[in-house]
């Protein structure tokens, strides 16, 4: 066992969390990247950098809250170069599918001279029961826009043992995943398993990119709808409607289906208040 630690930038996040958890839980040690870490690590403060990765071989890297914010990828670019001037051997990146900001991303870390692996997700299951969707189920509605385009939407573990796969193991450096749940969806379809997980109608309402903005602003700001709204443009547009082997390749078994997540999460009581 390594007895240098693995720095998991993003500890509190929805991936982050589950790798730190994964990790430690495996035994390895464990630098959770945070703002209110014992050695804090912020995007907006460079001189957190790098006492966060000195010493670790490793680092999970997730920006928060996309690579498609302005300055991210000039972020992440210097983060890059601070990695590899303390010394990480291996740098594993939550990317996002179909995304024009994410892909420059990818670039930066494949060119940096540090041995890397990509994971290249698509959409959150746990937007649903964690994120911002989660008050809108327990209103018993769905509102998206994108029509009837399909998604393969994939749950948030898969994402995170992918990860841990990717920082524990040998064969995964210099490897793409793009990972995908086992099939495509609607988000009329995955309001039906919500429905049937949650023992309540869930009904999708479809809604335009303008209203779908005006529902971040209301929640976020408009600076966040603007780029969230910029990226649902770019996506559901039908780019990302195939299933793709990502989960396969790297852990050897199939992705979990939407189905299971929604089950599960209604079972730990994801959406039984809103608390």
């Amino acid at each position: 066992m390594q007895t240098k630690p693995i720095l998991v930038i993003g500890a509190t996040g929805k991936t982050g969390s589950r790798v730190a958890t994964s990790l430690e839980a495996k035994g390895h040690v464990v630098r959770r990247g945070s703002r209110s870490a014992a050695t804090p690590f912020d995007w907006e403060a460079p001189e957190t950098w790098a006492p966060a990765l000195s010493g670790a071989r490793a680092a999970y890297v997730t920006y928060f809250p996309d690579l498609a914010f302005p300055g991210a990828v000039e972020k992440l670019e210097s983060l890059v170069e601070t990695a590899k001037d303390v010394g990480v051997e291996h740098l594993v990146l939550l990317s996002g599918r179909g995304e024009h900001h994410a892909r420059l991303g990818e670039e930066v870390v494949r060119n940096s001279g540090v041995d890397f692996t990509i994971v290249r997700a698509a959409w959150f299951a746990q937007n649903f029961s964690e994120g911002y969707l989660r008050d809108p189920v327990l209103a018993g509605v769905l509102p998206m826009p994108g029509g009837v385009v399909a998604e393969p939407i994939v749950d948030v573990d898969d994402i995170a043992d992918v990860a841990v796969a990717a920082l524990t193991e040998h064969g995964h450096k210099g490897e793409l995943y793009e990972v995908t749940g086992p099939r495509l969806m609607t988000f009329s379809e995955m309001a039906g398993e919500l429905s049937r997980a949650t023992g309540r109608e869930i009904r999708h309402v479809p809604i335009s990119f303008e209203e779908f903005h005006g529902n971040i602003a209301e929640a976020g700001g408009t600076f966040v709808a603007d780029v969230f709204t910029a990226i649902a443009r770019e996506t559901l547009d039908g780019r990302n409607a195939h299933t793709t082997d990502g989960v396969m390749r790297a852990l050897g078994r199939a992705p979990r289906d939407f189905a299971d997540f929604a089950r599960t999460a209604a079972e730990t009581g994801a959406w039984t208040s809103a608390a």
